[in-house]
């Protein structure tokens, strides 16, 4: 992997996107989103993430994200890891889940044919950090985040989507607390 995908520099903010394998549309449902957003609190108060912005699409998601505490390569694996297993559990274990059969045989499928799984695979193993160096990119970043449902059609407005932190740029309260960019 290239230098310019891992985190160099803890001090820095980084951009950082992954993926559910596939790009599956797994985020549809409110009981998954959850699962997200309980993990990222946690990583937030337990091992100093600070979240500057956020946002789950149906199949991955967006963070502005910096550290006060453990290495941001720890936390997102440990936040990854977290996250899978108690997805693959509210999956298994969701009776209303139509697709219940197809999504955990896609991702067996996925984390058979990866040698650094044990036979099951939600995310996709990049997480594909960016450094954000300047405040032009942490700008363009933050609006690529913010517009991102509206670019999806969900939304007209970036503040309308319920889970992004754009509803805090737009100076109504958010369902993460998060760190206001100036």
């Amino acid at each position: 992997m290239s230098r310019k995908y891992k985190i160099l520099d803890q001090t820095k903010l980084y951009f950082i996107s992954f993926a559910v394998v596939n790009w599956i549309d797994l985020f549809i449902r409110n009981e998954y989103r959850n699962i997200l957003l309980d993990s990222l609190m946690f990583c937030q108060k337990k091992k100093g993430l600070e979240v500057f912005a956020w946002c789950i699409m149906t199949s991955h998601m967006h963070l502005i994200i910096g550290t006060q505490g453990n290495p941001m390569e720890d936390i997102l694996r440990d936040f990854k890891s977290f996250t899978s297993r108690n997805l693959r559990i509210a999956i298994e274990e969701n009776s209303t889940e139509s697709r219940k059969e197809w999504l955990v045989k896609m991702m067996y499928e996925v984390g058979l044919t990866n040698r650094n799984n044990r036979g099951f695979q939600l995310w996709q193993q990049h997480n594909h950090p960016i450094e954000l160096a300047t405040n032009e990119m942490i700008v363009q970043r933050l609006q690529y985040i913010h517009f991102n449902p509206v670019k999806a059609g969900f939304v007209s407005d970036p503040e309308d989507y319920l889970y992004s932190s754009a509803r805090d740029y737009a100076g109504e309260p958010g369902l993460v607390k998060i760190i206001l960019l100036d």
